[in-house]
């Protein structure tokens, strides 16, 4: 997912939930399962779930969530042909089979991708799940009025960057994806992608019947093929109600426990309340979570002194980096020279304190997070320690020619305690006035910011900048920021630095027909270290997740794709 929020949202509702800071490792060696009130019983069937949450569950159709491994409340209803693997830590960065019998059968040169589904799989009313409606659920996904998830299938199928979707087709269907049976499905790609088995995790390859299938009200009541269907929809996501699908079965889903009877999703909650509640732990709120609300540095204070209520802090790590970004193009940042300056003086301790110290923050001097799914290497081409290097810092302005300095401004949004926000402006600020450099800073709102930064036309010199991948790999962490093939001049373009290497992008086309991922992710490291030398970003940190569950929650796993408690192991008994 370009950027993520607890439970995976747009890119541009990232901001919302990111607020709290960074880390670039797995969880902390307490044990992401033993998080949780009662942990030491053996959890059981039974109960209700109830999910306290900040942000509703907006546009519950597969075809408009956009989502890393299917989400968190979504995998609870819709099945895709492979999922993530549904352990803690680093293990849960792997991709296994879901609704297929495995991840997916590539051909010679990984342009072909074939998968079989399992025996005995039915919807929540009985009817079997069949290939036609995975085809048809990737296709109504191109309509225009069911957009937001994620773009990949429209640039990767043949034939997608023209589709427009089941509603205008005429019932042709989109040609490269093929059923010759009830049980086989085969996609046909515009070039090498070894990743397909990550894509392919996405609910975008939900089935949906198409008899069953209402258009834009479809999200009122999806027809489920997970183990809980949807029986009460209010407000857009507001209020969700999800009780046990009869007609799912274990023997089929090895990775969802729904050991729940119900779940009950309340949202719109401010996040002091949602943790409020959550420690307090009274009545229903004792077998409560929230899947996108993290504990500040104030209730982490608190916690800090209770003994009972730390042991419900379940701690994780999202792949998502927090960065400065230059624009090229715009004196003085189109001087390497400069740029490489500035990286020697920022003091990334003070950016850390900025978004609530070390407990929710790591400093950062790789783009990609240290976590060995996405390739990590260690490298620091511009060493500027833990309070900065001013010395090198203005070394290199004077042989830029400012050796009296220079006055430039810093672009960030206005939301206060944020990753890109005030605080972490005032911060660099503060480090970079020490080598010689004035920083006037410009704060904008929320959509203004996007929709300046994402702008080929008005993308300033010098901004804060945030990136989360869509699955734990190096591929969609590096290629939309760095691989000029992905400049996007009508729309809205990730590539903010404007790279555009040959080198670069041959080798994303050469990691990228590898489907021997473990092999993939060092060369995902390597190109990252390749990359960092050209100083078009400065790494600042990454973010670390805390929060709270519930008194009587058991059964806590946070994985290394996520960050975030998977709702689908979550026991109340």
């Amino acid at each position: 997912m370009r950027q993520m929020s607890g439970n995976v949202a747009r890119a541009a509702a990232i901001a919302v939930v990111l607020a709290v800071g960074a880390v670039a490792c797995g969880p902390d060696d307490s044990g992401a399962k033993n998080a949780g009130g009662s942990s030491d019983a053996k959890p059981a069937k039974g109960g209700t779930l109830s999910v306290l949450n900040n942000e509703p569950q907006t546009d519950f159709d597969p075809a408009r969530l956009y989502t890393s491994g299917g989400g968190n409340v979504p995998s609870l209803v819709f099945r895709t042909l492979t999922t993530r693997n549904r352990e803690a830590g680093a293990e849960g960065t792997k991709v296994v089979p879901d609704l297929a019998t495995d991840t997916g059968k590539p051909n010679a040169d990984a342009t072909v991708w074939t998968y079989t589904l399992k025996d005995g799989l039915k919807y929540e009313d009985g009817t079997a799940i069949t290939t036609a409606d995975i085809k048809y659920g990737i296709e109504r996904s191109f309509a225009a009025e069911l957009s937001g998830g994620a773009p990949y299938l429209r640039d990767w199928l043949v034939g997608g960057d023209k589709y427009e979707g089941p509603y205008k087709d005429g019932g042709k269907g989109l040609a490269s994806i093929e059923t010759p049976d009830a049980k086989t499905i085969v996609f046909h790609l515009n070039k090498p992608e070894g990743e397909f088995p990550y894509l392919a995790t996405q609910t975008q390859f939900a089935p949906v019947p198409k008899a069953k299938d209402t258009g834009t009200k479809y999200e009122s009541h999806p027809v489920s093929s997970g183990p809980y269907k949807v029986v009460k929809n209010e407000n857009d996501g507001e209020h969700l109600v999800l009780e046990r699908n009869p007609h799912w079965s274990e023997a089929t889903d090895a990775e969802r426990k729904a050991y729940p009877d119900s779940i009950d999703v309340r949202s719109g909650l401010d996040a002091s309340v949602v943790n409020q509640r959550l420690s307090a732990s009274q009545g229903p709120d004792s077998a409560a979570v929230t899947t996108d609300t993290n504990l500040g540095p104030a209730e982490l204070s608190k916690i800090g002194g209770d003994k009972a209520l730390a042991a419900r802090v379940g701690t994780g790590h999202f792949g998502y980096t927090n960065y400065i970004g230059f624009n090229p193009k715009v004196k003085p940042f189109d001087d390497p020279k400069v740029r490489q300056a500035i990286a020697y003086a920022v003091d990334r301790s003070s950016v850390v304190n900025a978004v609530g110290g070390s407990s929710l923050a790591e400093p950062a001097t790789t783009f990609l997070p240290n976590q060995k799914a996405f390739g990590y290497t260690e490298f620091d081409h511009f060493p500027a320690g833990a309070s900065g290097n001013a010395a090198k810092a203005k070394e290199l302005l004077k042989e830029a020619g400012h050796a009296d300095g220079l006055t430039v401004t810093l672009t960030h949004t206005n939301a206060k305690g944020g990753p890109k926000g005030p605080e972490v402006a005032t911060a660099l600020q503060d480090a970079l006035k020490k080598a010689g450099i004035t920083v006037k800073l410009q704060g904008l709102e929320a959509n203004d910011y996007n929709d300046t930064i994402q702008s080929v036309d008005k993308e300033p010199g010098f901004f804060l900048r945030g990136w989360g991948a869509d699955w734990p790999s190096g591929g969609p962490f590096l290629a939309p920021i760095f691989d000029g093939r992905q400049i996007v001049k009508g729309g809205a373009n990730f590539n903010t630095g404007f790279l555009d290497d040959p080198a670069v992008n041959k080798e994303v086309d050469e990691i990228n027909k590898l489907t021997d991922l473990a092999a993939a992710a060092p060369r995902w490291g390597a190109l990252d270290k390749k990359i960092g030398e050209q100083a078009v970003v400065v790494p600042l940190f990454h973010p670390v997740y805390k929060r709270l569950v519930g008194k009587d929650i058991k059964n806590v796993v946070i994985s290394d794709w996520t960050g975030v408690l998977d709702i689908s192991q979550v026991a109340v008994k």
